[in-house]
């Protein structure tokens, strides 16, 4: 079993999950934050760290989400490690309630 990043962290991006990973499986995008699988440990320590409800348990993804488990392991693959918070984006709460962000993820 793995964690993983859905749509929620999209333009969000809020890093609080990072601080309490005890592996560094977290990994930075242009506008999104994904784990990677191969490091995570199942810990669970970030589900309950993210404010916008973006973190799931692989076997436990929302209806609609299940894509989100491939591009996590995808994009943890180029992306840096963040392994310290960070302030978030300044227009990350006009984002907190939107749906269907899928469109606005930038790979970098």
């Amino acid at each position: 079993m793995t964690f993983v990043v859905t749509d929620s962290c999209i333009k969000c991006k809020l890093t609080d999950c990072v601080e309490v990973c005890p592996v560094d499986c977290f990994h930075e995008g242009p506008n999104m934050l994904v784990i990677d699988p191969e490091e995570c440990i199942d810990c669970d320590l970030c589900v309950p760290e993210c404010p916008v409800d973006a973190i799931y348990a692989d076997d436990n993804i929302p209806e609609g989400q299940e894509q989100f488990l491939e591009l996590n392991a995808e994009l943890s693959k180029g992306w840096p490690v963040l392994t310290e918070a960070k302030d978030p984006p300044g227009d990350c709460d006009d984002w907190r309630d939107v749906k269907d962000k899928l469109q606005y993820l930038e790979r970098g």
